[in-house]
């Protein structure tokens, strides 16, 4: 099978588990995978990553001379980079070349005959020309802020990659109206369902998780404001696990609802936490909504862990949860409408243990039916092997 290289602009990155959760699906479906990462990061990342960081190859670590063999070998393939570098606007064209040129040459000492990258951005530009330049396939997948909040050159890299692929049905759509000629699929991000599983010893508590960045896109205010609609004796609690520019203004906003004993703000937390501490709560609550700037989420992540961990969930109808989520194992609210919100909470508050209880088994049911990680890799596999 194809030995993939990822091309990455930062990793491991704490909040991109999906990278890490892909890259460890494909390897054990048969690909050997190499990062090849264009710029060192220090910050904080998650623990179980050390094991795949440790394989990564970093562009500074690529010698110069190491390019030297390779473009006069690229002959139709040099045009074809060159084609795609003068197509796109958001890079300098020498930096952009001179750059791929390098990953190019690494991913070839390598043994990569395929280049992968996440986020049509940076590194996506770099894949493409690199593939280019090696005479390689090259695919990557669209997620969120980079088609809806900062695209760019989003038209010239679905139509310059060999597979584009989106992680919902909506993004699809608006991606071939964009470029109808382009080679785009819908994949959604899949989860370790073995890492995110119910713990049947555990008795649910009357508390709610979030899990997301504190940002506006995430709707944490529309929650707060509807569990304060909730009469004091019914009101779940909430732990809201992430940090974010909004966390003063949400603190602020929930001591002034009354809700200071009810809600706590945990800050950021590792998966392996998620992972350990999330079969305990009554349901996950993603109030997610579009945000003034055009971010939105596409299809969150942690809520498939969630419903992989058996809780179930009271979402908003908003692009990938649309797919995500059914009447088996949630609740869905409009997306921003706050009334609409406390209507699903109060749906399910209003359920017995038993009914949440065959929800949450509804919810990993249908994740491992259609968003295990091992159905996102046979997708993903089959077109790298096709191209």
């Amino acid at each position: 099978m194809k030995t993939i290289g990822y091309v990455l602009a930062n990793f491991p990155v704490l909040s991109e588990t999906f990278v890490l959760t892909e890259m460890r699906a494909m390897m054990r479906r048969g690909h050997r995978v190499v990062p090849i990462v264009m710029t060192r990061l220090d910050a904080p990342r998650q623990p179980d990553s050390g094991d795949i960081a440790a394989m990564a190859l970093y562009l500074d670590q690529v010698p110069a001379g190491a390019v030297a063999g390779l473009l006069p070998r690229a002959g139709r393939g040099l045009r074809a980079a060159l084609r795609f570098v003068r197509a796109q606007q958001g890079l300098p064209r020498r930096s952009l070349l001179w750059s791929s040129a390098r990953i190019a040459a690494a991913a070839r000492a390598r043994g990569c005959t395929h280049l992968h990258a996440h986020f049509a951005q940076a590194g996506t530009a770099h894949a493409i020309v690199a593939a280019r330049l090696m005479g390689a396939g090259v695919s990557f997948v669209c997620h969120g802020h980079d088609v809806y909040q900062h695209p760019i050159d989003l038209a010239p890299k679905l139509l310059g990659a060999d597979a584009a692929l989106a992680v919902c049905e909506d993004m699809r759509a608006d991606l071939v109206a964009l470029a109808p000629a382009a080679p785009i699929f819908n994949a959604p991000c899949g989860v370790d369902a073995e890492r995110f599983r119910p713990r049947p010893e555990v008795t649910p508590n009357h508390r709610l998780l979030f899990v997301g960045r504190l940002i506006d896109c995430k709707g944490v205010d529309d929650l707060l404001w509807a569990l304060a609609q909730l009469p004091a004796e019914r009101r779940p609690g909430l732990d809201i696990v992430g940090d974010g520019g909004l966390k003063p203004e949400l603190t602020a906003m929930a001591a002034e609802l009354g809700l200071g004993d009810r809600v706590d703000f945990l800050g950021a937390r590792s998966s392996e936490w998620i992972a350990e501490q999330g079969p305990a709560y009554m349901a996950f609550v993603g109030p997610f909504r579009p945000a003034a700037d055009g971010l939105k989420d596409t299809g969150p992540l942690v809520v498939k862990e969630a419903m992989a961990m058996g809780l179930p969930v009271i979402a908003t109808r908003q692009m990938g949860l649309k797919e995500t989520v059914d009447a088996a194992s949630g609740f869905l609210a409009e997306p921003g409408d706050r009334p609409s919100l406390l209507a699903m909470l109060e749906r399910f508050l209003a359920l017995d243990q038993a009914r949440r209880a065959a929800m949450g088994r509804g919810a990993r049911a249908r994740v491992l039916d259609r968003f295990t990680d091992v159905r996102q890799a046979e997708t993903l596999s089959r077109l790298v092997e096709a191209i």
